[in-house]
């Protein structure tokens, strides 16, 4: 699959069930304001996939008018328990580089799966996307973004429960919408 389609397929997601469900209430911003960098990697392994992601952690460093960055990853970390893995040395690479107060990491797959739940728990759709995908998060702009949400903390619970009341069939034919 070539790079325009992946991001196109992104940005579909992040716009019809991201934005739309409101699942992230600071998302529509950035999105209307085109501040959202897509970068696809096509690396293989995961040494060569943390070399992407400290490239993407320095272009934002390089680029303030970058508000936040998806990278994406295109070939590897299909599998589920692959990528949680990688997200255990991404934590580190970002201890390592020394972005631990700079930037955060949110995480989704096509197969997110919370601890302890089903495989097949609606809620799940909350953190599923077209491809494994990183989003790496400005620390101050969440804190100002965070600032001014009157209640953040109820934002993963709404989230669940609006995920949960349209069905697991709902949300993977949004998710599937995107993906073709």
């Amino acid at each position: 699959m070539n790079t325009e389609t992946i991001i196109e397929q992104t940005r579909c997601w992040l716009s019809s069930i991201i934005i739309e469900l409101n699942f992230c209430p600071f998302a529509k911003r950035e999105f209307i304001k085109e501040s959202i960098s897509y970068d696809v990697s096509t690396a293989h392994g995961l040494e060569a996939n943390l070399h992407e992601l400290a490239r993407a952690l320095e272009y934002l460093d390089d680029h303030p008018e970058v508000e936040t960055t998806l990278l994406i990853f295109a070939e590897d970390f299909a599998e589920f328990d692959d990528f949680v893995e990688m997200i255990d040395y991404a934590d580190q690479l970002i201890d390592e580089l020394g972005y631990r107060s700079t930037y955060q990491l949110a995480h989704f797959h096509p197969d997110y799966c919370f601890e302890g739940e089903d495989v097949d728990d609606a809620a799940n759709y909350t953190n599923r996307s077209p491809f494994p995908t990183l989003h790496l998060i400005r620390e101050a702009s969440m804190q100002k973004a965070i600032a001014s949400h009157p209640d953040t903390a109820s934002i993963p619970e709404t989230n669940i429960k609006l995920a949960r009341d349209l069905g697991t069939t709902k949300m993977q034919a949004l998710l599937s919408k995107c993906c073709k």
